[in-house]
């Protein structure tokens, strides 16, 4: 593995899950860490109890990825503070998401531009303005997707959107990027909802409120309220579902950034899960939809 010596990485999305953790973890194996997150100027608990680490190798930044103005502050930022800023910034991160959930005639356009503009148009974004850092340094775009980055799933549509753009963005960002030197390495969690918070019960109450009141009358009369009910309880188990330790992905993050022949993509997930993906991105639609998606025929 590469030593991180002398190495700088920026992560978004650094308030809690992920991001935060995973700024914990690479700044004790002794990166300089760029911790992006939304609510710094705010004193959030996140990026609070990272200041309060008072490392010179913890950074910590506002960065909200929707904003050009708070994206462009992070580079004039990065750059002053880098020791040397013409070797470049060895690896970014693009962890900040959000989730959401609606079947496709309850989810509001509204809703798929709002999952897209944190999740694929902030991966843009913060990449397009850290690429010229990165290719100095020949170094790693490690962005952050999901199993629903590869295989689709019922109610999840404004989140695999996002998440199918942001693989085909990072597969033609890997190709051009050879020539460069620089690795573009694609993280596919399973589910880790119980150790992210990505969802609350709170949050799927209000949005599952918005989703029915915002449906027309004839989606609601056709649907009916136990349908919808049922979908919400199912949204609501998910909650305190899937892994909880963060390790997982915390190694394949690590290994993306350190390892002198990082894979292109990284799967870190229950064996359930990894099965189910390659049944559903391997085998034909008809016969992968039969076995998982309850009402599929053959």
């Amino acid at each position: 593995m590469a030593s991180a010596e002398g190495k700088a990485v920026l992560i978004t999305g650094c308030d809690k899950g992920f991001g935060h953790a995973l700024a914990k973890c690479l700044h004790a194996k002794g990166f300089t860490v760029f911790a992006g997150c939304l609510l710094m100027d705010e004193n959030g608990d996140g990026a609070r109890e990272l200041r309060n680490m008072k490392s010179d190798r913890m950074k910590v930044l506002q960065m909200d990825v929707c904003s050009d103005q708070e994206v462009a502050q992070a580079v004039d930022f990065v750059k002053r503070t880098l020791k040397e800023p013409e070797e470049g910034l060895w690896g970014l991160v693009n962890n900040a998401g959000i989730s959401t959930f609606g079947e496709v005639e309850f989810a509001s356009l509204d809703n798929y531009k709002k999952v897209a503009e944190v999740n694929l148009w902030g991966t843009v974004r913060v990449t397009k303005a850290f690429l010229p850092l990165i290719r100095r340094a020949k170094g790693r775009v490690v962005n952050i997707t999901s199993m629903l980055g590869r295989m689709a799933s019922p109610s999840r549509s404004c989140y695999c959107v996002s998440k199918f753009g942001v693989a085909a963005f990072s597969d033609c960002l890997r190709q051009e990027m050879y020539r460069w030197g620089v690795r573009v390495v694609l993280i596919e969690p399973s589910n880790f909802v119980a150790a992210t918070g990505i969802l609350t019960a709170a949050g799927i109450d209000r949005q599952a409120q918005a989703l029915w009141s915002g449906a027309t009358l004839t989606v609601r009369q056709d649907y009916g309220s136990e349908h919808f009910a049922r979908h919400v309880a199912t949204m609501k188990s998910f909650v305190s579902s899937g892994l909880k330790d963060m390790s997982l992905v915390l190694n394949a993050i690590t290994e993306a950034l350190t390892s002198p022949c990082p894979r292109n993509r990284y799967n870190p997930m229950e064996m359930y899960w990894w099965v189910r993906l390659q049944v559903m991105t391997h085998l034909p639609t008809a016969i992968a939809d039969w076995l998982y998606i309850p009402g599929a025929t053959l």
